[in-house]
């Protein structure tokens, strides 16, 4: 399961982590974010060892995370991550952003994952 990450401090918190976190800044405003929001689900379910986060909650599966960040409800994280285009996939470890992807794109999403682990 994906997590909203509702504040900067819970964002913070997520990040700083040594396992691999893929954050997933979305809009329910936006087409290509609603459109990649199964497959973002989906490799959580694959990729066991990924946090995968929404930013609005984090879930932790493996060594990966992934969340999911809502610019809309969460500006203040959005806004410190530089975030200009929505689908924008970050990818953490360490606390550090270890790379970035911009659009709804299964393939790179995925190729980063593994790239990464």
């Amino acid at each position: 399961m994906v997590q909203m990450i509702a504040t900067k401090a819970e964002f913070d918190s997520i990040v700083a982590g040594d396992k691999l976190v893929v954050v997933d800044f979305t809009a329910s405003w936006c087409g290509p974010c609603q459109m990649i929001a199964p497959i973002f689900a989906q490799l959580a379910e694959t990729y066991g060892d990924v946090v995968f986060v929404k930013v609005d909650l984090a879930e932790t599966y493996g060594d990966v995370v992934f969340v999911k960040v809502d610019v809309d409800a969460n500006e203040e994280t959005a806004a410190a991550c530089e975030i200009s285009a929505m689908p924008t996939f970050q990818y953490y470890k360490g606390g550090a952003k270890v790379d970035e992807l911009v659009g709804a794109s299964k393939e790179g999403l995925e190729g980063k994952i593994k790239a990464l682990m």
